[in-house]
């Protein structure tokens, strides 16, 4: 999942096309009037703020919501309304945030929250228990957005921000976790609208780099998942896509690379790009493809969790068959009889069960499945619960293939078995709640395994006694097993940016919650601690899985040393693109290639906020 933004910094990607109609390219770039120099101009030290002189004014503001055709926005964060203080204050309107938004897509539709809002310093949380006097403020979230549905709303607002010398951000769906989509004294670019989709039964990648000839799909940024894939049903086509349906998938999604259960079988998200047309940092509209503007195209397809559209593959129709069981440590053993959720007493047998499940991740990966796995602290004890994703397996089959996992069980003194029959349906015809929350939300860090983890029996071990050690502390330990190798990708004639580290890579595994830390109401002291305690426990992760790295798209936002852990070998090459086609520093967002030349100033000391100026280090 998660969701947004990216070398991002480098640009943003851009079409306008609907299912029926397909516009004239050159007729979408603004005016050579509205063109700005290539040549970066002496600048500030720190972006201009709300309060400055150099603030663009009401009419500078005016201005720019006349070149943009009336879409630009301003407006105070959604939980105002709870605050007697504010004059957005609606008893109402705070009884349906209270109740019932995290039931419907008010989040993923509002133009400036996100997911989760500790990165924007919780200066308007939403509570049942706001005194009078409560203030709300404006915080990390944006003063200003764009609601973006064209290519020259792109440019506008690119070329408004790199002349005012405003902080620019892009906000998709909302859900990132680091971050990265939200900014104090910012013009934000949203791209939750750009919902368009056009099928091409015979699509041939452009440029002599381009290997790709068959079905293709153009998806605008907007799109989230469960809207793909009614296209998908529609076409009787695959359209591999992030797991939570409500992502934004053709955004951050892919810039980050992407998993999904099909990525043993079809590579990452990144892997199905075959074009993109780019927004770059001096206004200009431009083609990315293998022959065309190959940096960028290079770049954006992992240097960074954004795009906002993109031409990618289009898979024939595959099923998808889940088995899922269950097994717990308590203090009272269930019934003796095998079923799909035992509880047992015995400590050692149930971390062995945790280690027989890690290792059936390699059996899993080499047939092109996918491992779901949680393990959490349970009541007394703890709970590993399961699920086997098998793209194209019968439920016949899928059970046959789990077998030896269930007997290997079963002798451990896990009675798991009497598993319930598979469910299968179409990969695409998924169904989910489309509605989703906003709260202050977790903290996560992530580990990338490289095979060598896994068939190095010391390694595993160091790593399994590592990861049993992140659950007796309190942490979920999510892991998704997976093998997006080159060679399941299609062997791409042009690699993509994203971390290579992921071609090897057979697990990626997110460390959970923050111990007993409610971010919401923690003081900066116990932020820091916490962090500091996180990271001792990601340590012997790290060093049971050497060559290994992180997803930059579900990550610790202070990851140590994040320039290697995100993107590996490729980060000079993606620094190096960034700042030649961005000397303006018009496109920043933390962790991204080059983010390190710059900070933002008056967080407390705490670096993952965005509630204070932007500034060059």
């Amino acid at each position: 999942m998660r969701p947004l933004i990216s070398i991002t910094f480098i640009l943003f990607s851009h079409v306008l096309r609907s299912l029926a109609l397909r516009p004239n390219e050159a007729q979408l770039e603004l005016s050579p009037a509205a063109a700005f120099p290539s040549r970066p101009q002496p600048q500030p030290r720190c972006k201009s703020f709300p309060g400055d002189s150099s603030w663009p004014s009401p009419a500078d503001w005016n201005s720019l919501n006349q070149t943009l055709g009336d879409v630009l926005l301003n407006r105070l964060p959604p939980a105002a309304v709870c605050y007697p203080s504010s004059p957005n204050f609606n008893q109402e309107a705070c009884n349906f945030l209270l109740n019932n938004a995290t039931r419907t897509t008010f989040y993923f539709d509002d133009p400036i929250t996100v997911q989760a809002q500790w990165p924007q310093g919780l200066t308007c949380p939403l509570s049942r228990n706001i005194g009078a006097n409560a203030t709300c403020t404006q915080g990390g979230f944006p003063v200003y957005v764009v609601n973006a549905t064209t290519p020259r709303h792109v440019q506008a607002a690119v070329n408004f921000a790199r002349n005012k010398n405003i902080r620019l951000i892009i906000k998709n769906t909302g859900h990132d976790s680091s971050g990265r989509n939200i900014g104090a004294g910012s013009l934000s670019v949203w791209t939750h609208y750009l919902k368009g989709f056009e099928f091409y039964p015979d699509y041939k990648q452009p440029g002599p780099g381009g290997g790709y000839r068959g079905p293709a799909a153009w998806v605008g940024a907007g799109l989230q998942v469960w809207e793909a894939f009614e296209q998908a049903v529609r076409y009787n086509i695959t359209l591999p896509a992030a797991s939570c349906l409500t992502v934004g998938s053709y955004g951050g999604w892919i810039g980050g690379g992407g998993h999904s259960p099909l990525s043993s079988k079809y590579g990452l998200g990144v892997d199905q790009v075959l074009e993109l047309k780019v927004v770059t940092a001096d206004g200009r509209y431009l083609t990315a493809n293998p022959g065309e503007n190959g940096d960028l195209f290079f770049a954006l397809r992992g240097g960074g969790p954004i795009i906002t559209s993109a031409i990618v593959k289009a898979h024939p129709p595959i099923n998808l068959t889940i088995a899922s069981f269950n097994f717990n440590l308590g203090t009272s053993p269930s019934t003796p009889i095998p079923s799909p959720n035992p509880t047992i007493v015995n400590s050692t047998a149930f971390w062995a069960g945790f280690n027989a499940v890690f290792a059936f991740g390699i059996t899993t990966v080499d047939a092109g499945g996918y491992l779901w796995t949680n393990a959490l602290p349970s009541g007394p004890g703890f709970s590993m619960q399961v699920r086997v994703q098998l793209p194209g397996f019968s439920p016949s089959e899928a059970l046959t293939f789990l077998q030896p996992l269930i007997s290997q069980l079963n002798v451990l003194g896990i009675p798991v078995g009497n598993l319930t029959q598979p469910t299968t349906e179409l990969y695409s015809a998924q169904t989910a709640s489309r509605g989703g929350g906003s709260s202050p939300g977790g903290y996560f860090a992530s580990r990338l395994f490289p095979r060598k983890a896994y068939t190095d029996p010391s390694l595993f071990a160091a790593a399994m006694s590592a990861a049993r050690a992140t659950v007796e502390a309190g942490y979920t330990f999510h892991g998704l097993n997976l093998s997006p190798t080159l060679q399941a990708a299609g062997n791409p004639r042009q690699k993509p940016g994203v971390n290579p580290v992921w071609r090897d890579a057979v697990m990626h595994a997110d460390v959970f919650g923050f111990g007993n830390i409610n971010l919401g109401t923690a003081s900066d002291q116990e932020v820091a601690a916490a962090v500091e305690r996180l990271h001792a426990l990601m340590e012997p992760l790290k060093q049971a899985t050497p060559g290994g790295g992180a997803y930059v798209n579900e990550a610790d936002p202070v990851e140590p040393d994040w320039q290697r852990s995100f993107y590996g070998g490729n980060y000079g090459r993606l620094r190096e693109i960034k700042e030649r086609r961005d000397p303006w520093g018009v496109f920043w967002a933390p962790t991204t290639p080059g983010s390190e030349g710059w900070r933002v100033e008056g967080t407390g000391g705490v670096l993952w906020r965005q509630n204070g100026r932007l500034c060059r280090t």
